[in-house]
């Protein structure tokens, strides 16, 4: 097959992951419920298979783009009849946990081979009048931010005007995903209020035993209280020349706006884990006052043995079992972790990590079918271990810690807004600039119940040996 029969086939298998993720997810939906290990398990795999098939995709697109590069720069960047299937995902199904590669839904109209570009629309649309633009900026939802300002000189944004050479092969900046906040009850942000308050029962009442027939039975009152989480302004600009707008025969958002995204993600994932709960920020799970603390120390750090960390991690899960009295639903550590448990052997070098559970001896976990970066990767005491590089590593008095989390995520609430998109020509006038803000609210709560989180760190945490 040449490449264009290649990247259909690879397109059709695409859509039919997509397919297969949307069925796992209509069944919990229907029965109002989060997913449960098994459909969390496939939902992970499937999305695997989606991510290859998408580095793959993209691969091919950019190799087919190359082969035409002789064309005319028009011809090259005009819009095209085909519409691009990354789009075949709702935009709320972006919304549902483990979508965080659906966060742009209207690729159809703004697509990364080129075609109509974001930030001319906006500039174009609401102080030119081109009703053609502001109506494709109705339809689009876009996405978020950096702070630094770009122009047509190279080395600072001019490498996407002509001359042609590898104007797309671009070297995108790494970041990791959203994956823990991807774990917490998603639903989206109300209107209205800088505070989102929710009753709690503070104490109960009881039962107990009657001593005689006709004597007054047990009467506590229940006392009751709140727990309020901060809606949390996630913002940022980015200035750009109005040449590298108007001029450019690259629209310029296929390169910010996956950027912010990936920017928008990260900070997002940032609050959940460590926000600080002061100046504006969220409380997060690092923070949390009422979370359960495992000491790990360890001078030599192992995964077996007495105070090793799997037994740790048992500490952590029936502390959980003991006062929140239902079961944690995730382990969740930096990816360095898990490496190093799975370098993790017994006396006879056997790995105390096995591939699958068909293992010929006692395995402490079973890893994942594949070897992931982030998200799913494999099971420990029967909880399934996700890894997140948003997850510091620099706590402890020798600031080279990660810490290691236990919990029970159904019981963490995360609130979101649609994401907000402007573009303002005033006060840049005078050089030709153009600032376009991208903001979105957020809230996030962890203290309904706080005793659902254990986390374990210590002096074992440190930065690990190989």
């Amino acid at each position: 097959m040449d490449k264009r029969e290649v990247l259909a086939d690879l397109r059709t298998k695409r859509r039919e992951a997509q397919k297969e993720m949307r069925a796992i997810l209509s069944k919990p939906k229907a029965e109002k419920r989060n997913l449960n290990a098994a459909e969390v398990a496939e939902f992970n795999r499937l999305e695997t298979d989606l991510w290859a098939f998408d580095d793959r995709i993209d691969e091919l697109d950019e190799q087919l783009r190359a082969d035409n590069a002789a064309a005319p720069m028009q011809s090259k960047y005009a819009p095209r009849n085909s519409t691009n299937d990354r789009s075949s995902v709702s935009n709320t199904a972006t919304r549902m946990p483990g979508y965080s590669r659906f966060q742009v839904s209207e690729a159809e109209i703004y697509r990364p081979d080129g075609g109509n570009s974001y930030f001319r629309d906006l500039f174009t649309s609401q102080h030119k009048g081109d009703g053609d633009a502001a109506d494709r900026i109705r339809r689009n939802n876009a996405r978020q931010y950096e702070k630094r300002a770009i122009s047509t000189t190279n080395g600072a944004g001019g490498e996407f005007v002509p001359p042609a050479w590898l104007e797309t092969q671009f070297v995108k900046l790494a970041r990791p995903g959203r994956v823990i906040a991807d774990r917490a009850t998603y639903m989206p942000l109300p209107a209205g209020t800088d505070v989102i308050n929710l009753p709690k029962v503070n104490t109960g009442t009881a039962e107990a035993v009657q001593g005689t027939q006709n004597s007054a039975v047990q009467q506590t009152d229940m006392t009751t209280t709140s727990v309020g989480s901060p809606v949390v302004t996630i913002a940022g600009g980015q200035t750009l020349s109005l040449q590298l707008v108007e001029q450019s025969p690259v629209a310029m958002d296929q390169v910010i706006l996956s950027d912010l995204a990936a920017d928008y993600a990260m900070k997002l994932d940032q609050q959940v884990i460590g926000g600080s709960g002061t100046g504006g920020a969220a409380t997060g799970l690092l923070t949390l006052a009422g979370t359960t603390s495992v000491a790990w120390t360890q001078a030599t750090p192992a995964l077996g043995g007495a105070g090793g960390l799997y037994s740790k991690i048992a500490q952590a899960i029936q502390s959980i079992h003991t006062s929140r009295y239902l079961p944690p639903d995730a382990i969740l550590m930096h990816p360095r972790r898990w490496a190093w448990i799975t370098a993790q052997s017994d006396a006879n070098g056997r790995p105390l990590i096995v591939p699958d559970a068909s293992g010929p001896w006692n395995a402490a976990g079973v890893q994942a079918g594949e070897v992931v970066a982030e998200g799913y990767v494999g099971k420990i005491l029967g909880l399934p271990v996700y890894v997140d590089a948003n997850l510091p590593t620099n706590l402890g008095a020798g600031t080279n810690q990660d810490p290691i989390i236990l919990a029970r995520t159904s019981d963490l609430f995360l609130w979101e807004s649609h994401i907000r998109a402007e573009a303002f020509p005033q006060t840049y006038a005078q050089n030709m600039s153009l600032f376009c803000r991208l903001y979105s609210y957020i809230s996030f709560q962890a203290a309904r119940y706080p005793q659902s989180i254990a986390i374990i760190s210590g002096t074992g945490s440190v930065t690990p040996s190989f």
